[in-house]
């Protein structure tokens, strides 16, 4: 990519796209398209085909996607398979049709079997049965990754995917219910801590083992991969890196200086028992995660309570 090529980054205001037209800015990208979802709907065929069109981008980071926690997916299952297979059919149909030069599709690490040996190897897709509470986005994000393969099989595009562990940082989801567990953590305990409420609850048994990525890392493993690699592998993207959901939830509570105690709901379910992916072969390519997991958690609450709480 040269610094003015143009550049579709799909999906600007969440969590991973607002980070990496963040990142692109940083290192000096100056034509950056964005269009919010009023602009275009990416699930409509019509209007993204005449967005690809009209705006002709060069390189597209399709970071949009319809994405939740464990009871937003168990919940609305057939949601997160419609929406996501739409976007990404007709975001990386169209980059097809209009000739872009380079793709990548970002799909998540909910991808592996359940019982996946451990650490996850990208070899390991396919493997196995899937969890049940997020099949139906896990099945999405196999077809993206598996599109762009095939596409890059059939007709030479350059197409590359990449599937990130649990990520956290600026613009995340804060909702209570609909929410990932480090942000849902973030929000529970400074309520309490605002409330002086004696206890957090916490979902779950506090056993299951998750990596965390900060959201800037993601960003910026994204940016040198479109930079530097061309191939029809996929990459895992994390930090190699593991921790209990109660290791977890008292780190977050350590940093926010909250005194209460934590409450574990084991009525609440756990999800997969451990899932850490092996990044050997994003390693490989070169690029290997900056900020620890405390440090991280530091920078996502101070940016929740100057963006998030005075909404």
């Amino acid at each position: 990519m040269k610094k003015d090529s143009k550049i579709y980054v799909a999906g600007h205001r969440g969590l991973v796209g607002s980070a990496i037209v963040r990142k692109l800015k940083e290192k000096g990208y100056t034509n950056i398209i964005r269009k919010t979802h009023s602009e275009l709907d990416l699930t409509n065929s019509t209007e993204v085909e005449e967005f690809f069109k009209i705006e002709r981008p060069e390189y597209v980071f399709l970071a949009a996607a319809k994405v939740g926690g464990i009871l937003a997916n168990s919940t609305y299952p057939a949601d997160f398979i419609y929406e996501n297979l739409q976007i990404q059919n007709n975001v990386i149909g169209m980059a097809h049709k209009y000739e872009v030069k380079k793709l990548m599709f970002l799909g998540s690490s909910c991808i592996y079997p359940k019982m996946c040996p451990q650490p996850i190897k990208e070899e390991y897709l396919l493997s196995g049965y899937l969890e049940e509470t997020n099949e139906a986005y896990a099945l999405a994000k196999i077809s993206g990754l598996k599109m762009c393969q095939f596409f890059n099989k059939q007709y030479g595009t350059n197409y590359i995917s990449v599937m990130p562990t649990n990520l956290y940082g600026p613009y995340d989801n804060f909702h209570l219910e609909n929410s990932h567990v480090m942000p849902a953590l973030i929000r529970r305990f400074h309520e309490a801590k605002e409330n002086n409420a004696p206890e957090v609850v916490v979902w779950g048994s506090g056993t299951p083992l998750r990596e965390f990525l900060y959201s800037e890392d993601m960003a910026d493993a994204c940016i040198y991969l479109m930079e530097t690699y061309e191939g029809n592998d996929f990459f895992n993207i994390g930090t190699g890196k593991e921790i209990s959901i109660r290791g977890l939830a008292e780190l977050v509570k350590e940093v926010m200086r909250y005194e209460g105690k934590l409450v574990f709901d084991t009525s609440k379910p756990d999800g997969t028992p451990r899932k850490l992916l092996d990044v050997s072969r994003l390693e490989a390519a070169g690029w290997t995660y900056k900020t620890e997991l405390r440090n991280g958690v530091e920078k996502a609450y101070k940016w929740f309570r100057e963006n998030y709480i005075n909404k």
